[in-house]
């Protein structure tokens, strides 16, 4: 059945006020086999910052090599948003959602970056990725870091 485990779509969604990892939920890759990217964008993403709690908004790009499993849309969505009300700096936020989506897939190689708005006149673009240690996706993961633009 295509939606075992899944309990998000087709039902009412219900927006968490605070950051919620327990939203993320993951099905099974039907390509194990395969090595492929899979791209996530959220144009719409916003937190707080933890000195101010001023609004801080961004793009936020989740690319990514799955093994086993993978994330479900709707739940990342969720829990995305539940960063709304979260005070955290955006280098922080970026980091949480890298290891919280480790955490529920172990992917062979993930990296996520944060395209944020200016405040004060200054953008900032943190960036971290990780892969698997003991594969080639490991020192993909610091040469893609190493070169990173």
């Amino acid at each position: 059945m295509e939606n075992k485990g899944l309990t998000l779509l087709g039902g009412k969604t219900e927006y968490k006020q605070n950051y919620a990892p327990e939203v993320l939920e993951a099905f099974e890759n039907k390509h194990p086999e395969n090595d492929y990217w899979v791209r996530f964008n959220c144009p719409e993403f916003t937190s707080l910052c933890p000195i101010t709690g001023q609004p801080d908004f961004a793009t936020i790009q989740i690319d990514y090599i799955p093994d086993i499993k993978m994330v479900e849309s709707k739940s990342l969505k969720l829990y995305l948003f539940s960063f709304r009300n979260h005070g955290a700096f955006h280098e922080d936020c970026v980091n949480i959602i890298m290891k919280d989506l480790i955490k529920l897939m172990n992917p062979k190689y993930i990296e996520v970056t944060g395209f944020f708005t200016p405040r004060g006149g200054i953008s900032i673009y943190p960036y971290c990725n990780y892969g698997r240690p003991d594969t080639e996706f490991y020192e993909m993961a610091k040469n893609r870091l190493k070169n990173h633009k």
